[in-house]
């Protein structure tokens, strides 16, 4: 009898997510006229704190930069947020995030993600296998620069575009690999460190009752699972994708998409009792 305990990290529709970001001011269009577009109050926070460290939604990015500085002040004003996933089966993800804008178009984020396996570690012992540890934590280091501004020479169609790269590093994927004989290595998890490289256009749409940002962009990457299960030696490119509707000035609702490298994208952890708890790819 297989027991499978999924990670499904891209089921956003099934995370319950709190994230509190200590920002005082929207960034693109509505930042710069320091007004909500449709009733001259302070606009909400715009972009959030994305999970891994960087202005966005949740997991995917905008082309907005976090707090840049205003007013003539010298440089932006730092920014903190937090954020739970409630993945299930005990599981669950804590984010921690910090982004500072020294310049108007340059943006530095840290984050930090704790992962609780939950009743993984006991479902693997269960079925005949090693020990492993309860927790790992991912690290991200990112910088972002903002090549295009919104509405540039004068274009009302010019979106934001903004290039970024990340240096990610899994504290405890090894440990685990190593506790399992092996068993991430022989499906191509290799490292626990590595680069992704996005790059983002965001675009603040005005003409319907209530403005929507649109955020639309590509990233490089050879991590599974945003990194959470290790990195492998080939980088793929997938699309990723948000869609955020200012429904009151303090209301946003957002929908996302995140593409998965197709290599990995069903790759779950499997506990079998014959098999004595190896890591599996799903079919």
């Amino acid at each position: 009898m297989n027991n499978r305990v999924r990670i499904p990290m891209s089921a956003l529709a099934t995370v319950v997510a709190l994230i509190c970001v200590v920002a005082s001011q929207a960034n693109g269009t509505a930042q710069q006229n320091n007004t909500s577009p449709n009733t001259g109050t302070k606009p909400p926070p715009l972009p959030l704190h994305q999970i891994e460290g960087n202005g966005g939604v949740f997991s995917t990015f905008s082309a907005y930069l976090v707090n840049p500085p205003r007013n003539g002040e010298p440089i932006g004003r730092p920014s903190i947020g937090f954020g739970y996933i409630n993945i299930g089966y005990g599981r669950d993800l804590v984010a921690l995030t910090v982004t500072e804008t020294p310049w108007e178009r340059l943006e530095l984020g840290l984050g930090y993600n704790l992962l609780n396996l939950g009743d993984l570690p006991a479902v693997i012992a269960a079925g005949g296998g090693p020990v492993i540890d309860q927790t790992l934590a991912l690290y991200h280091a990112n910088v972002r620069l903002q090549v295009l501004q919104e509405g540039q020479f004068e274009l009302k169609w010019m979106p934001a575009v903004t290039l970024s790269a990340h240096v990610k590093y899994n504290d405890g994927i090894n440990r685990i690999n190593e506790r399992l004989g092996g068993v991430l290595d022989a499906i191509g998890l290799t490292d626990d460190s590595s680069w992704d490289f996005t790059l983002y256009a965001s675009k603040m749409l005005t003409f319907m009752p209530r403005p929507v940002l649109v955020n639309l962009g590509g990233r490089a990457t050879e991590s599974a699972q945003l990194g959470l299960l290790g990195f492998t030696d080939d980088y793929s490119f997938v699309f990723e994708a948000s869609v955020v509707v200012l429904a009151t000035d303090w209301l946003m609702f957002a929908a996302e998409f995140k593409q998965q490298p197709g290599e990995f994208s069903r790759l779950h952890l499997s506990a079998n009792r014959t098999i004595g708890g190896r890591l599996q790819r799903g079919t």
